[in-house]
């Protein structure tokens, strides 16, 4: 299927503030420098996170993370450190933050329209006595990803109540899509295993490789 062309590409920065317009007092000044009390309550809360990173060439990613609620680490007010738990190992955030360490975060607490944004600095951390203060089941994190953080500010709800996340009436049904196994099967297009083997092996890893 060849690519589609569009006609009508906006590059003009000016441009754009006169389409959109000039964000209101509230969005200016609600950006922080470091983590208030209602950021550090609304990360305590939150057992999901987005992580988004950009490597040196450019290439973007963006990472789920999750975990019992207040998963993520509050060090002081300019410092968050994110476990890293055990996943596929393309390890795509890592190598992106070791090539370029700005990144961009997105917490969510399920139920709640509103979300915090958090941009800063990364580094990879490997302190021992801090990711066993992260360990779960008795198994610690190998390695952290710790935010050096430059902004912080609540977003609105408007996304989320479009979007009607958290109203299980809306919920598109899943009874009759793929399991992983079959989106596994017909995207590596292996012949070496079958999709009830894939499926099998997918259970076992939500199982028991969690942590």
């Amino acid at each position: 299927m060849p690519q589609y062309q569009f006609q009508d590409i906006l590059s003009d920065p000016d441009e754009l503030r006169t389409i959109i317009g000039s964000p209101s007092e509230n969005a200016v000044k609600k950006q922080l420098p470091a983590l208030d009390k209602h950021c550090r309550d609304f990360i305590s809360r939150s057992p999901f996170l987005l992580l988004g990173t950009t490597g040196a060439g450019g290439r973007g990613d963006v990472s789920p993370k999750g975990d019992r609620p207040g998963f993520t680490m509050v060090c002081d007010d300019r410092t968050l450190v994110i476990p890293d738990r055990p996943g596929n190992r393309r390890v795509d955030s890592l190598t992106n933050i070791l090539e370029n360490p700005n990144v961009g975060v997105l917490f969510m607490v399920p139920g709640m329209g509103e979300t915090l944004r958090v941009n800063g600095t990364a580094k990879i951390v490997r302190d021992s006595d801090l990711l066993e203060r992260m360990a779960v089941n008795g198994k610690r994190p190998i390695l952290g990803i710790a935010v050096e953080v430059h902004e912080a500010y609540i977003h609105c709800a408007k996304a989320i109540i479009r979007s009607s996340l958290w109203q299980p009436e809306t919920w598109q049904p899943v009874g009759d899509f793929p399991t992983l196994g079959q989106m596994l099967l017909d995207q590596t297009r292996r012949t070496d295993c079958t999709v009830e083997e894939l499926d099998a092996q997918v259970k076992e890893s939500y199982a028991h490789r969690l942590y």
